[in-house]
């Protein structure tokens, strides 16, 4: 059996590499509030790692109008399930010790070893690996650079970044969902030098690239057997906000991604673009990763050459991850030709959540057919009394 655990909290935790990491109180008050996101994309007769107040009847109710084969499982039933398949949102030494902790049988986890080893597949410097190899022969409306600058913290390098005259992004070598970046959008300011300082002294290292003048977000989704395949498994369309982080995903079909894509560049470009970004994943994790990972990709607007061009290896998530989720709720909870949005919600106080999802289940009336969303608000986990974040659809036909 296989038992998912949604801990939004999987890259911060990676970063820290503790088995005793604690994320923020915001992010534990998310990971519960969100908890039966898994039943969503888990596999059918799997299990879901959530507290029962309140997901059981949201469970029951959700399995009344739609097919979702999964059970509920409580934190005291783990030592019930020692023998399951534990799939949570990201792998980290944390989550293996709650698991181990919990009951799970530790021949059934990964080790610390193969997690520092997943630690080291997981970090931004592969993104240096894949810019290399769209560099080395290069493809028709493709752009996109990186670098890392190595350092012990104690002085940032002079000259590393006087070329990138337009700007510049940092990133440190384990985050996600727009955590870990700093933004210079000017000359090199004191703040963004100590920044870089604190990152390379935690982690030896920080990538940088240029500020490009973004058009569109979106994903290629991909499955890695760890036997030294890779499969491309859908594409993800999504949005940001100004500081890089994630929104939410449109729910479309991967055929209508290709015509969207098709006002920027011509398919043909792009399935060569997907081809081989599929070749590099299987040379760097093919052998070595199990498990489902996102390349987030950018279309940008050119000032030379032709007018837009495809970035297509901004970030490597390698875990669950949410273009995913909504690729499976677009094939498997949407009926045929409808299209919608996806999103993650968090709000100041449980009365300001609760009055947006009164006014979206008025506003927004569900209606569902033979077993499909056809249009309405649907959240995805249920809403309650202490709840701060939500997850929600909203469709139309």
């Amino acid at each position: 059996m296989k038992l998912y655990v949604f801990n939004p909290d999987a890259d911060m935790a990676l970063g820290n590499n503790e088995e005793n990491y604690m994320a923020p109180a915001s992010i534990r008050r998310m990971a519960e509030d969100l908890a039966l996101l898994p039943v969503w994309y888990a596999q059918p007769g799997s299990g879901v790692l959530a507290p029962s107040a309140y997901n059981a009847d949201y469970l029951k109710r959700m399995q009344q109008l739609l097919p979702l084969p999964v059970q509920l499982v409580t934190e005291p039933e783990l030592p019930d399930y020692a023998e399951a398949q534990v799939m949570p949102w990201g792998w980290n030494p944390a989550i293996r010790k709650r698991m181990l902790k919990g009951g799970i049988a530790a021949y059934k986890l990964p080790t610390l070893e193969n997690l520092q080893e997943y630690r080291g597949l997981a970090s931004r410097i592969h993104t240096l690996a894949l810019f290399m190899l769209f560099n080395y022969d290069k493809l028709d409306f493709v752009c996109g650079y990186c670098r890392l600058i190595e350092g012990d913290g104690k002085v940032f390098p002079a000259g590393a970044v006087d070329d990138l005259r337009d700007g510049y992004l940092f990133k440190a070598l384990w985050s996600g969902s727009g955590k870990g970046l700093c933004w210079c959008r000017g000359k090199l300011s004191k703040s963004v030098s100590d920044w870089c300082c604190h990152t390379m002294k935690e982690y030896g290292a920080v990538m940088v690239e240029p500020i490009y003048n973004k058009v569109e977000d979106f994903a290629m989704e991909f499955y890695s057997d760890g036997r030294g395949k890779v499969l491309f498994v859908g594409y993800s369309r999504f949005t940001t906000n100004e500081h890089g982080a994630y929104c939410g995903n449109i729910l479309t079909s991967d055929g209508k991604v290709e015509e969207w894509i098709q006002q920027y560049v011509p398919l043909e470009s792009f399935i060569r673009i997907r081809e081989r970004l599929l070749n590099g994943l299987e040379k760097i994790y093919g052998n070595s990763y199990t498990g489902y990972l996102g390349v987030d990709m950018m279309v940008c607007r050119q000032e030379s050459g032709y007018p837009y061009a495809i970035h297509p290896h901004v970030e490597v998530n390698l875990r669950m991850n949410m273009g995913v989720v909504a690729h499976r709720i677009s094939n498997d909870y949407l009926s045929a030709g409808c299209s919608g949005y996806f999103s993650i919600d968090s709000y100041p106080s449980n009365e300001a959540l609760q009055a947006q999802h009164a006014q979206d289940v008025h506003d927004y009336p569900l209606v569902v057919q033979d077993g499909k969303v056809k249009s309405g608000y649907l959240p995805l986990v249920p809403v309650t009394s202490k709840s701060r974040y939500r997850a929600y659809i909203k469709v139309s036909d």
